[in-house]
């Protein structure tokens, strides 16, 4: 069967945040990992038969977004602080719950409030002669980051950003 150049697209949306970790946001990085390497396995398989893959790898734009408010968090909060074992409680304490559910809060006012980036990467993406394999629309700070982090030693990125 002889297809002709470019016969598809895929165009995934993952994250920056699929390609470094971040403290309190496991569940939400190991989904975007798995949004990566599904966009890489794939870009593979297809290209054989003309089918262009990207992915699309936003930064913060939770304040542009309004998926997260305070009070949704000190809800979802609540609820998990009511269903956690006693022992879980007494572990870890509602002091240090508090001031995690303090630090998500932070979050929703946070970012880029100008989603144009996104919506030009992925205009790119689908329609362009020749997509990028990865696009990264976000503030210079957050793709300074993603570089050392996924470039540089853990130990240099560590040093950097834990410790």
């Amino acid at each position: 069967v002889s297809l002709s150049p470019s016969v598809g697209r895929v165009v995934n949306i993952s994250s920056m945040l699929g390609r470094m970790a971040n403290p309190a946001r496991s569940p939400y990085c190991i989904t975007k990992f798995g949004v990566e390497a599904f966009s890489d396995c794939l870009r593979y398989e297809m290209y054989p038969l003309g089918v262009k893959v990207s992915v699309v790898e936003p930064g913060n734009f939770i304040a542009a977004t309004s998926l997260y408010s305070p009070e949704s968090i000190r809800a979802i909060a609540k609820k998990m602080w009511d269903e956690l074992p006693e022992v879980v409680r007494k572990d870890y304490g509602k002091k240090y719950f508090d001031e995690k559910i303090a630090k998500m809060e932070t979050y929703c006012s946070s970012g880029s409030t100008d989603t144009s980036p996104v919506i030009d990467a992925v205009t790119h993406a689908l329609t362009a002669t020749t997509p990028y394999t990865r696009y990264h629309p976000m503030d210079y700070y957050w793709w300074l980051r993603m570089q050392i982090v996924t470039h540089l030693p853990g130990a240099v990125s560590d040093m950097i950003y834990i410790r």
